[in-house]
This record gives structure tokens, sequence and C-alpha cells, in this order.
């Protein structure tokens, strides 16, 4: 679990972020006509991920930049019913497309009708909603992650031994997508290597008690994939440290890691040889990308399925599009690369 002052730290940084977008962005109480642009309304999704923090700082960032017209900025802190409760604000404020990120994804259906009816088209962030119209959904291929991290864990553990998987909630379709993945690859390419999967609910301190578990039960246990390096990062490294199984990478006894997210404690942590890799969510396109579509959307402009200019591709879902941005692995290898958003985040 994370340190208390980590936790005001975070606390603090969202609570920077929202009150300086909502300073720099919206322009007071005609923010539905400022300007001559159309009103968005974006909600952030949590404040307990260092993720999620710096996709903050970069919509902050970018909507100042682009000028765009925004709503007070709220962040649903992973609770579907605020989310609902907000989208319900930025409804009747005037906006005239929302940004969301649903963590449960099959519990927003009710509130995408009831947007679509009123003509208020929706871009998700991350998350792809299991019902309901989308205008576009913004996001990596995550049945990839999960792909990338067993290939990866499979090839340094040599087809053999004990893995724990730490789960995102399954509730959600990129915690699904990448266990779906990450097992199917096993099963297929890696059969001499035991899964033990440990649901969490994107939670760290879950993730850190069941791991302690299972280390007790797995003392011989090989690597660990982290479905998320936001929440995960910060206690399971803490864990291993407090038993004395923290070893570099390349010495007996290391504990082959990877992670998804591409968070600058992430790539500092590939650095230090604490973990071996991540997969690396671009959370500034996403912020980017975001924005440019809400704008898009609220302007009344279309899409069709196909690539981009921004090296990624417009797939056709069954309820809108879903523009597939490019998620990168990252190793010791390449971990000092300048174009990764991990290495320029808060620049």
């Amino acid at each position: 679990m994370k340190p208390r002052s980590s936790r005001i730290a975070a606390t603090a940084a969202a609570v920077a972020v929202l009150a300086g977008f909502a300073t720099a962005c919206n322009r007071g109480s005609d923010a539905a006509s400022s300007g001559g642009k159309p009103a968005l309304g974006i909600d952030l999704p949590r404040a307990d991920s260092d993720f999620w923090n710096s996709y903050a700082q970069y919509i902050e960032r970018d909507a100042k930049d682009q000028g765009l017209n925004t709503l007070p900025v709220s962040n649903s802190q992973n609770d579907v019913t605020k989310l609902v409760a907000n989208v319900q604000v930025f409804q009747n404020t005037g906006a005239k497309a929302v940004v969301m990120a649903p963590q449960d994804t099959g519990a927003i259906a009710s509130t995408l009708e009831t947007l679509a009816s009123k003509k208020i088209p929706v871009v998700s962030v991350d998350t792809r909603p299991d019902k309901g119209d989308v205008y576009m959904v913004v996001r990596a291929d995550n049945k990839a992650y999960g792909t990338k991290a067993c290939e990866f864990l499979g090839k340094q553990l040599g087809g053999k031994g004990k893995v724990v998987e730490l789960q995102g909630a399954l509730s959600s379709i990129n915690g699904r997508d990448r266990s779906e993945a990450f097992a199917a690859c096993m099963k297929e390419d890696f059969p001499g290597i035991k899964v033990i999967e440990l649901a969490t609910d994107w939670k760290g301190d879950v993730a850190s008690a069941k791991l302690q578990s299972t280390l007790a039960a797995h003392p011989d246990l090989g690597g660990i994939y982290m479905q998320a390096g936001g929440v995960f990062l910060q206690p399971t490294l803490a864990l291993l440290q407090q038993k004395g199984l923290l070893k570099p990478a390349g010495q007996p006894g290391h504990i082959s890691i990877v992670s998804n997210d591409g968070i600058p404690a992430e790539l500092k942590a590939i650095r230090e040889g604490k973990i071996d890799a991540t997969v690396s969510q671009p959370a500034d396109l996403y912020a980017k990308y975001a924005l440019h579509y809400a704008q898009a959307a609220a302007e009344g402009k279309t899409f069709k399925p196909g690539p981009t200019d921004h090296q990624s591709t417009i797939v056709a879902l069954p309820n809108g599009l879903e523009d597939q941005l490019p998620a990168p692995l990252i190793t010791k290898e390449n971990v000092d690369d300048q174009a990764l958003w991990g290495n320029n985040v808060g620049k």
C-alpha cells in the first residue's frame, strides 16, 4: 500500500491539476458559449494513480495550448455513481461533447444512452464501454499489453516456473483484455509456466495483500505481471523489499517483473534493475486525441475506419469507433528514449 505521504502528494497533485484546469480553461458562467467555441465536459477517472495524474497534467496543458472552451473538470474517483452525477452537471451546463474514462465499462450504458438522446457525443479514454454509443474510443490495443507481457516473461523464465498476474478489475474491458490475452499466450506458447491470477480491482493495497499470501505459498515465484504500474508498482516493490526478494535484474533470485503504464517511476525502476519491462500506455496521446476528437465531435465532424496521420488505426466497434494508439514495450535497451512520454511528463 502507498505510504501516507505518497497518497497525500498524489491527492495534492490532483487537486492542483483540477484547480489549475478550471482557472486556465473555464471562462466563467458563460462557459457554454465562451469564445465562440463549443463547451467540452471532461471527467478524470481517478487521482490514486500516477498514470492518471500524468494524464490529467497533459489534459490541462493541451486544453490550454489549444484554447479550448472547457467546463470545470471533474474527477469521478473510480466511482460510477460520481461519474453519472458529473456527467449530469456537464449536460445541465451546456456541454456539447463529453470526455470520460469509465472504470466500470458495463455500468455506464444508461448514461451513454441519455447523452445520445440529448445529442451529446462521448469520447471514452483508455476504456471501451460495453454498451452505449460512443463517438470515439481513444485507446491502445489492450490485448497486445497482455500478449507482450506474456512473451517477455515467458522468455525471461525460459518457459518454466511460476508467475503472478496482478489483474485489474474484470468489470473493465481493459482488465479483461489484458487477462484474457495473457492467459491465452501463456497456454499456447509457455505451457510449462504456472500462472497465479490475483484479482485486485485496480487497488494497490489489495494487490499487496494477495501477493504477500502468494509469496508465502509459492516461495519459488519467478515472475510478476502488473497490469497497472500506476497503482501496483510502489506496493509491490515495497513488499519485495520487505521480504528481501528485491534482487537486481541479472542476479540470482531476481523475480522478473513486467508492468503496464510507462510512468516515470517504472522507467526509473527499469534503470535500477528493480523491474524488467513495462508496456507504455501513451498518456500524452490519450489526452491529445481525446481533446481532438471531443472538439471535432462538438463541431459535427465525422471519421471513418482506417489508418490515421498519427501512426494509429481507427477500427469500427458495434457501438462506435476506436482509435488504437501505439504502445511500445520498454526495457533497459530503450528506457532512455526521449520519445517516451514517461521521460517527458512535467517538462
